[in-house]
């Protein structure tokens, strides 16, 4: 690849990170530093940056076609250093960085559009496409990330925008609630991430996706990395991916994360964040196939999952539950099809199914008003299509009735485990306010030393 052609490739991928990035922080700014812009201020600044990303991802990809690159680097230069070791700034474009990119700056344009009429007057207006222009950053830097480090930070940008936009509607207690559900899932699993960063700097000196997976594509080549590095590795990064992606034991967070508005719903649990999991699994793929007992165990993983979302999903009574436990089960398949060692059909899945989920929740609302339309027509409710269920006798049918609405009593066996921790920590809390008691605001200490004078003799 010539010169010229490097640079205008590197800059189109530059343009489609900066653009959602920059509008963020000039919002964000806005939101600190004065009253919320007008509606048609915001509408117009969120418009420009996701189109503009769009618009630079179609052009890196079809430039990279006309040129027949591959693969390029794009180094931005060091980002820190400790002794000998150190960690650069780089971006790595290839054959799955392109299709999630352009995945992801697709339908963050669609929504976008959607949000603008879906949000009219609500008083987070400004609030929203500030978190969605900081989601679009994050997800494109977790596409675009050249060393796990960096996929870390557009990791983390992602999983505090999904929390924050799972809380949106804060006078409410369920959305806040669910958000902190969410963020205690994400934070037990963000350590294995963390771990395995670690692991890579101490057994193989580098985390850079160019050093750990040497062959000319995404698909090609074995891990350069030992066996036990690459079993030890491996599991950490599928028990990250596991809480990110929502598969067992963590799909609990999954539905209560539809307390947030619908755009956010479509955009973060049936396209790009439900999905990062399966992202990293398939950017990290030759570490799987060097250790196959990881392998069987996301093959394990995701079939479980994909079991428990349809054996939940079938008894949910509102429709974005139901469409939740239909994404956790399409992404367990997209696990297994990851196990199993088909990358390119997990891709194929993974993009599929962000496109047709997220045009479900995003028409949920009128399919509600249509079935309540059809049902006044007909005089009575369709009937439900029979399901395999009815071949077993009424008692087995009622206690499998009840095992799904108790979601398979994953909560309680949930909150059995943690109940403890709790216990503890609120016995902690309770040791530290005896021992150093917070100090009383300077209004009441006045109020009680009056008190005190008047009671005197």
């Amino acid at each position: 690849m010539s010169g010229g052609a490097e640079a205008y490739l590197a800059a189109l991928a530059l343009a489609a990170l900066a653009l959602p990035a920059a509008g963020a922080a000039v919002l964000g700014l806005w939101l600190l530093l004065r009253d919320p812009p007008s509606e048609g201020l915001v509408a117009g600044l969120a418009r420009g940056c996701l189109v503009g990303a769009l618009a630079a991802t179609v052009l890196l990809a079809a430039g990279m076609g006309w040129a027949g690159v591959g693969r390029f680097v794009v180094d931005l230069g060091p980002w820190f250093g400790a002794g000998h070791d150190g960690v650069r700034l780089e971006l790595l474009v290839d054959g799955l960085t392109v299709p999630f990119m352009g995945l992801a700056t697709l339908l963050l344009g669609a929504v976008g559009l959607f949000s603008v009429r879906y949000l009219h007057r609500e008083p987070g207006f400004a609030r929203f496409f500030f978190l969605l222009l900081l989601f679009a950053a994050g997800v494109l830097l977790l596409a675009t990330a050249g060393s796990l480090e960096l996929l870390f930070v557009g990791w983390e940008l992602v999983g505090v925008t999904s929390v924050l936009l799972i809380a949106f509607f804060q006078g409410r207690p369920g959305p806040a609630e669910g958000g902190l559900v969410a963020l205690a899932a994400y934070r037990t699993c963000d350590v294995g991430l963390l771990l395995a960063a670690i692991l890579l700097h101490h057994g193989a000196a580098s985390t850079r996706f160019v050093d750990l997976f040497p062959g000319p594509g995404w698909t090609d080549g074995p891990a350069a990395l030992g066996p036990g590095l690459a079993l030890a590795v491996g599991g950490l990064l599928a028990f990250s991916a596991a809480g990110k992606s929502a598969q067992v034991p963590f799909s609990s967070w999954l539905p209560r994360a539809m307390e947030g508005p619908t755009p956010s719903s479509a955009i973060f649990y049936g396209a790009l964040s439900v999905h990062a999991g399966a992202y990293l699994l398939l950017r990290c793929g030759p570490i799987l196939e060097a250790a196959p007992a990881v392998a069987a165990a996301v093959v394990l993983l995701g079939g479980a999952t994909a079991a428990h979302g349809t054996f939940v999903g079938r008894v949910q009574t509102d429709v974005k539950s139901a469409l939740a436990y239909a994404s956790a089960t399409q992404v367990g398949l997209i696990f297994v099809e990851i196990g199993l060692g088909l990358p390119r059909l997990a891709l194929a899945h993974l993009v599929g199914h962000a496109l047709l989920r997220t045009l479900q929740l995003l028409r949920a609302p009128s399919a509600l008003r249509e079935h309540r339309e059809v049902s006044a027509l007909l005089g009575r409710r369709p009937a439900p299509a029979p399901h395999a269920e009815l071949l077993l006798p009424p008692p087995a049918r009622a206690w499998v009735h009840r095992l799904a609405l108790e979601r398979g009593f994953h909560d309680a066996a949930l909150e059995r485990l943690v109940a403890p921790l709790l216990g503890l920590a609120r016995r902690l809390d309770a040791l530290e306010r005896r021992i150093a008691p917070p100090p009383a605001p300077a209004g009441a200490s006045v109020e009680s030393s009056r008190a005190r004078e008047e009671v005197a003799p």
